[in-house]
């Protein structure tokens, strides 16, 4: 019996809605409010404009080496490479355990967070809203179990959900708001100090959180069409047709309504709605926004059951998450006990116990080993060693883990325990499993 094997079968076009659909979520409609409510005033649009500047940096590291290394698991390759065959063994294992932890945080806040806009539709109690965030896992993981050429066909299909959704947000405040009043009001009462860094970053804390995702191809690095050039192209595109959207759409929102009552709502997207068009319409909207959270955690949760799966079969993880379908081609043991875990934490966690989390678990050894890990490789193995190179190089790469650092210690000194604790466990855990198996650094 042959070897069983993943197919390049996602297209551009698929790829930038996978991308797409993870980064819109529930987040921006959940953590809009928020945002608005830290940056106290009429400012919160730097925020956004901060995430989107990030994101956009540090996808010049994620182009780097997904077109290098277009493998499933994505940064479980880069660290591995860029650390060498040492230390790359511990920082690739330590990203496979913190996304044992964080990955299934990332589906189930998007899950909780589908319960609780669900909350507009029909009052929820505690053990029916944990029953909806909980089925949402459910069905996100029989809809995953299948074929990946048929997953790219519901990608798009949810993508359009979120290009509507963001659409109608945005008409609507063209044709009945004051558009370019929150524009023109940005800088009112604004002084640039010490105070307003803080709240800058506090706020940055969740739009990044909403901008999470332009780089889930990269876990898909084995399964995409002519990866050199598609995967740095669908994260830029992503990316910037996400910034725009996210801006138009906070835009349209404070054209209409208070700052006041954005401030304080928790169905702020849908009171807009209601604003400009009644309950009905309102009724509708809050469907579209269940349409695209759901997309989201679809989207989240193929790209993040790679990671095990590429692990596992370079021998650095437990063999069984190895496994394909031997029909479908997928790794569907890696799909399953991710979504398991994802439904436990589903009900057991608020949504506001998890984004701040989320970034800090991952900011350490995802996103600041990555930059580093690449500056590392460039020394050692040259600029040409690249099939896609960022400008400016290494100006990109520094930026981004000076700005991720500025986020890290943002997200306050209880999340920073607990990324740190993560990471020392990941360690102690590595030093097992390779004192077991006589690896480095206890081979002789």
């Amino acid at each position: 019996m042959s070897e069983v094997h993943l197919t390049r079968r996602i297209s551009l076009l698929q790829a930038t809605a996978i991308n797409m659909t993870d980064m819109v979520g529930i987040g921006p409609f959940v953590v809009l409010s928020t945002v608005a409510d830290i940056m106290h005033g009429p400012w919160f649009l730097y925020a956004w404009i901060a995430g989107a500047l990030l994101s956009f940096v540090d996808a010049t590291i994620w182009s780097e080496l997904g077109a290098t290394f277009p493998l499933a698991g994505g940064s479980y390759n880069f660290l591995k490479e860029g650390y060498g065959p040492k230390w790359g063994k511990l920082m690739s294992f330590l990203f496979v355990w913190q996304t044992m932890i964080q990955a299934p945080l990332v589906i189930a806040s998007a899950a909780i967070g589908f319960a609780q806009y669900f909350n507009y539709l029909a009052p929820l109690g505690y053990y029916t809203s944990k029953i909806v965030s909980g089925s949402v896992v459910i069905l996100i993981v029989l809809l995953l179990y299948r074929k990946i050429e048929s997953i790219g066909k519901i990608s798009v299909l949810l993508w359009l959900g979120v290009l509507i959704t963001m659409s109608w947000i945005i008409g609507g405040g063209i044709m009945h708001g004051n558009f370019l009043a929150p524009v023109e009001h940005v800088n009112d009462g604004l002084n640039i100090n010490f105070a307003f860094a803080a709240l800058l970053g506090t706020a940055t804390v969740k739009t990044t959180y909403s901008y999470l995702g332009y780089y889930n191809v990269c876990h898909l690095g084995g399964e995409i069409i002519n990866p050199q050039k598609n995967i740095p192209r669908s994260m830029f595109i992503s990316i910037i047709g996400i910034s725009l959207l996210y801006l138009l759409m906070n835009i349209s929102v404070a054209s209409v309504l208070p700052m006041s009552n954005i401030r304080d709502s928790e169905f702020v997207v849908s009171e807009f709605i209601h604003a400009i068009a009644g309950p009905t319409a309102a009724t509708v909207a809050t469907g579209l926004i269940l349409w695209v959270a759901f997309a989201s955690v679809f989207s989240a949760t193929l790209g993040y059951s790679r990671i095990p799966y590429a692990a596992a079969k370079d021998g650095a993880f437990f063999s069984v998450f190895a496994k394909l379908h031997p029909s479908k081609h997928f790794p569907y043991v890696s799909l399953l006990v991710l979504g398991a875990v994802a439904f436990v934490f589903s009900l057991l966690f608020r949504i506001s116990d998890v984004i701040s989390a989320i970034l800090a678990m991952r900011i350490l050894i995802q996103f600041i080993g990555q930059a580093a890990g690449l500056l590392i490789l460039s020394k050692r193995k040259g600029r040409n060693f690249f099939k896609w190179k960022m400008p400016l190089f290494p100006i990109p790469a520094i930026l981004a883990v000076l700005i991720w650092l500025g986020i890290f210690f943002s997200t306050g000194k209880q999340m920073i325990l607990t990324g740190l604790g993560v990471i020392a466990a990941g360690i102690i855990a590595f030093c097992i499993k390779a004192r077991y198996s006589k690896e480095w650094p206890f081979d002789k």
